[in-house]
């Protein structure tokens, strides 16, 4: 057996690789492989691990129509025509669980940061405007005893809403398809309607996978709908909020600061102007970027190659 890798990954994949005698080849350059580039390594290999966002769509799944599997390094899978993926009957694993600390740290940090401003801060004293101490100045809120609203209440959201509880006694409220009893049990949380979660939040966290449901959900209709005082964090998906109605409502001051590591291009353009807003915090996309949840990541996308490849059910896979 043989399956191609479109980018590098941590070591213990190929351990697991190695292991079970499956060759593989892995796409190591600094740019990005074409599309061409992609089917051509991809027809000689019997699986793909996709290690990057590259999208699958109906064409390019039939031109693949051959692979038993595709992995991926990630817990969303808006990238695969997964309708496509089942009428070519190929396989695809995904990687839930593993980090959903790591990139509730990263919603952490951005609420904690764009809170005090602390990215335009920084800029300060890189840029030489530091200069005299301003009683009124650049000032941010506190956090304490405020409303968090997770948008998509899973495993990840969880986390968010444990920190924020646990860190600044912060209420909590939630939206999700089904009711999670065990952030109810454990948080005091309650399930509200969208319309509620955009009124009563104080913060609005969002979590929730990218489908055709969910996509574009923070557009201008909901911001206009949030408090003045708000703060917008996603580290979900950057297609669940439409950018540019987030710009018009931070520069109209409809709600009062966003904390992204999501865009809806990425990259992003180095000119967006959310990047140099006094009340943004943005990341690259780094939700999951620790050694440790990396590591896990590649192995659980290497044991779902291994397992479809042999066969075997998958640890985790797309249903």
């Amino acid at each position: 057996m043989h399956i191609f890798i479109t980018r590098p990954v941590p070591e213990v994949a190929y351990r697991l690789l190695d292991e079970e005698k499956i060759t593989y080849t892995v796409w190591d350059k600094d740019v990005p492989q074409t599309r061409d580039e992609l089917i051509a390594l991809s027809m000689k290999a019997d699986g793909v691990i996709n290690a990057d966002a590259y999208k699958f769509d109906h064409d390019l799944l039939e031109k693949l129509s051959h692979l038993k599997v595709i992995s991926l390094t990630s817990v969303g899978f808006n990238n695969i025509d997964i309708a496509a993926a089942k009428k070519f009957d190929i396989k695809i694993g995904h990687t839930p669980n593993v980090l959903s600390q790591a990139t509730a740290d990263i919603a952490f940090l951005l609420l904690l940061a764009t809170s005090r401003k602390a990215f335009f801060h920084h800029k300060r004293i890189l840029n030489g405007t530091w200069g005299m101490f301003q009683p009124t100045g650049g000032l941010g809120i506190e956090l304490y005893g405020k409303t968090l609203g997770i948008f998509g209440l899973g495993k990840i959201g969880l986390e968010m809403a444990r920190k924020c509880f646990h860190a600044y006694g912060m209420n909590i409220i939630y939206h999700n398809r089904t009711a999670n009893e065990d952030a109810e049990r454990e948080l005091n949380a309650k399930y509200v309607s969208m319309d509620e979660l955009l009124q009563e939040s104080d913060v609005i966290s969002a979590h929730s996978p990218l489908t055709d449901e969910t996509k574009g959900t923070f557009d201008k209709e909901a911001f206009d709908k949030m408090k003045s005082k708000a703060i917008f964090i996603n580290t979900g998906r950057g297609a669940l909020h439409v950018e540019q109605d987030l710009i018009e409502a931070l520069e109209s001051k409809q709600i009062w600061g966003a904390g992204l590591d999501v865009f809806e291009q990425e990259p992003t353009s180095p000119d967006n102007p959310l990047l140099n807003m006094e009340n943004v915090c943005t990341l690259p996309h780094i939700g999951s970027a620790t050694e440790e949840t990396r590591a896990r990541m590649a192995e659980l996308a290497a044991r779902n190659i291994i397992a479809a490849l042999k066969g075997s059910k998958m640890p985790a896979e797309v249903q």
